[in-house]
């Protein structure tokens, strides 16, 4: 049996040949792929038909000679535990992927182990192998020691969560107080009168600001509040007489513990008890009656982070301030109902 000969490898397409094909000059062509905005638009326009015809893949490696760019963006992840993820801030790196790659660039993981030694170590390491054009960090404090160590070695960052004001400002955040008190005005809208909030009463700014947001908005609209219960006591407040209608949680797995609760207490969510949550992980709409809960616009802050940060890469004028986003309230069978029932 004769062993047929190999077939000759394809040759790449390349700037010369979109060239040819577009008929216009490779620097045209160069400039379509990086400078658009100085090629007349039916020029761009049949220059990128003759690469999506031609299949033409540009050569990265060498425009980041060229450009002194990486094309790759390193992420800080918060340390997680794999044995029971943050399903948010899963839902965060997806988004954040496809964001830089709709800007041409990677995504380089990073997950330091506890400590700001470790976090202080990853960043001076990728900074000094230059693997990255620049860091995107999450779960940002004010005085978050990240922030201040990549400002001092002068990396550009972009922050999901809030800094300082002796920080650079780059950062992208929601709204925490105004998306609370859009679900204490989507209580009221449904006829409760009494209500109470379901939360964490530690320091972290946003879920002091998500309490101050649903509290400030209660008694703007005449709500009496009632006073959070203690740890383990959410059953002695669900079977007071003058028990609340409705509760508001800081997050999704809070709102779990009230179903559980209402529910050895006899009531029925939705029609005896509203609850909201915070978050919209897929526990919300996986639970029974599903859960009214606010979403975070994860996609629009990955997209607003990675234009933060590639306007520092590249020079280009930056924001003075951050930008906050609104979250939206899910509403589910949770909260739907009218109160009282009739």
């Amino acid at each position: 049996m004769t062993t047929p000969a190999p077939r000759p490898a394809r040759r790449a397409t390349t700037v010369a040949d979109v060239a040819r094909a577009a008929g216009v000059s490779r620097q045209t062509v160069s400039n379509t792929l990086n400078a658009p905005q100085r090629v007349h638009p039916d020029t761009l326009a049949r220059v990128a038909a003759a690469i999506d015809r031609l299949g033409y893949r540009p050569d990265q490696s060498a425009r980041s000679l060229r450009t002194g760019e990486r094309r790759t963006i390193g992420y800080l992840a918060p340390v997680d535990d794999p044995h029971d993820p943050n399903p948010l801030m899963a839902g965060f790196l997806e988004a954040l992927v496809d964001a830089a790659g709709a800007e041409g660039h990677h995504v380089l993981l990073l997950r330091p182990a506890a400590g700001e030694q470790h976090a202080r170590a990853v960043i001076d390491a990728v900074t000094a192998a230059r693997q990255v054009d620049g860091l995107v960090l999450a779960d940002v404090l004010p005085d978050d020691p990240r922030a201040v160590h990549a400002a001092r070695l002068g990396i550009p960052f972009a922050a999901f969560g809030r800094t300082g004001p002796g920080l650079p400002q780059h950062w992208v955040d929601i709204d925490n107080a105004a998306a609370t008190a859009e679900a204490a005005r989507h209580l009221a809208e449904r006829g409760h009168r009494r209500v109470g909030y379901v939360g964490g009463t530690g320091p972290l700014p946003w879920l002091a600001a998500r309490r101050e947001g649903f509290h400030r908005e209660a008694v703007r609209l005449g709500l009496t509040l009632v006073p959070p219960p203690a740890d383990g006591e959410l059953r002695s407040l669900l079977r007071d007489p003058d028990r609340p209608t409705a509760l508001a949680a800081d997050n999704d797995l809070a709102a779990l513990d009230i179903y559980e609760a209402a529910r050895t207490e006899g009531l029925h969510i939705g029609r005896d008890l509203a609850v909201t949550g915070f978050h919209d992980t897929p526990l919300a709409r996986h639970l029974r009656p599903p859960l009214t809960s606010l979403r975070l616009p994860l996609r629009p802050i990955a997209t607003a982070l990675v234009t933060r940060l590639l306007a520092q890469v590249r020079g280009e004028p930056t924001p003075t301030t951050g930008l906050e986003l609104p979250a939206e309230l899910i509403t589910r069978p949770s909260s739907s109902e009218k109160w009282p029932p009739p």
